[in-house]
């Protein structure tokens, strides 16, 4: 690559807009996963079926793309966060959601996950010291508020329930932070492959002593190859490639409109409703995600050289 070239790359590399634009695909990407999941459970695979599947499956294509590229992978404190992020986090995650279910309704369960942007701003204030503006706590905020609309009524729940749902957002959180604080040496593309390695191993234990019950169709095994590619691979790539460029907080808020693609996919592709609150909670998040992404356009253009 010419001077020029590694000058344009370096630029892209820092540009939040871009970063915007990875989120954005990220939250796209994952907010598929739940037309998918429908698709899987109807040809009779159950959930530790389908979690060791989509991370046996996505770990698989990562070691292929390293392995063709050459591409190394990282040592020491890098490799010790990234097992660590897969394995507990992902498997940790995964777990305290499924198990709120059964002590909680599914829109209670799903309200208590989408307070992840709030806890990311506040431990990143506390642990890392980082600095935020009223422009963000002002879009972390709104973007709750749409989160509550999307979603609609939340139902009752067990304190069990309530309590594993926000143990779910809580992991998130840590898990969105420790991604923010990676060594130089660590690629998207490695962080994946490692990820999801990890969290199949976890899994793999799980269906070991549960029993293994795969797709019983080929849309089954289809929707799983999805899960595993697109809500998977592409989502957890696309994630830290926006992760490195607009930060922590920007992040978690940018992907609050995650189940604003949701619900647009399901009125595309299975005929859900979609009703006056939705669109107006539609409207307060993609709003939080424009306030922030002003915000980032513009501490780029008085940053100085």
């Amino acid at each position: 690559m010419d001077r020029t070239g590694e000058a344009v790359a370096l630029g892209l590399r820092g540009d939040p807009r871009v970063g915007t634009l990875y989120i954005l695909a990220s939250a796209l990407c994952f907010g598929s996963m739940a037309i998918f999941a429908r698709m899987a459970y109807a040809s009779g695979v159950d959930i530790p079926s389908l979690l060791l599947l989509r991370f046996a499956i996505a770990s698989a294509l990562m070691w292929g793309t390293l392995v063709a590229k050459r591409m190394k992978l990282p040592r020491g404190r890098g490799m010790v966060m990234l097992v660590a992020m897969g394995a507990v986090g992902y498997a940790g995650q995964a777990f305290s959601y499924f198990t709120a279910l059964t002590y909680a309704s599914a829109g209670l369960v799903a309200l208590l996950l989408y307070t992840y942007p709030a806890i990311v701003a506040l431990l990143s204030r506390l642990v890392f010291k980082h600095p935020f503006t009223w422009m963000q706590i002002t879009a972390v905020g709104v973007a709750l508020a749409g989160t509550v609309f999307i979603i609609g009524k939340a139902g009752d729940g067990k304190p069990l329930g309530i309590f594993f749902g926000l143990l779910a957002a809580l992991i998130y959180s840590i898990y969105i932070l420790m991604g923010s604080r990676f060594p130089k040496d660590v690629t998207p593309t490695a962080s994946t492959a490692v990820i999801t390695s990890s969290a199949a191993v976890t899994y793999f234990v799980v269906v070991a002593v549960k029993g293994f019950h795969p797709p019983a169709t080929g849309k089954g095994w289809v929707a799983v190859l999805a899960i595993a590619l697109i809500c998977t691979v592409l989502a957890i790539l696309f994630f830290f490639e926006g992760l490195e460029r607009v930060g922590p907080v920007r992040a978690s808020v940018f992907s609050t409109i995650e189940p604003v693609f949701t619900v647009l996919l399901a009125a595309a592709v299975l005929g859900d409703q979609i009703t006056l609150p939705r669109v107006f909670g539609g409207v307060l998040i993609v709003g939080a995600v424009l306030l922030l992404a002003r915000e980032g356009a513009l501490a780029k253009h008085v940053r100085p050289e």
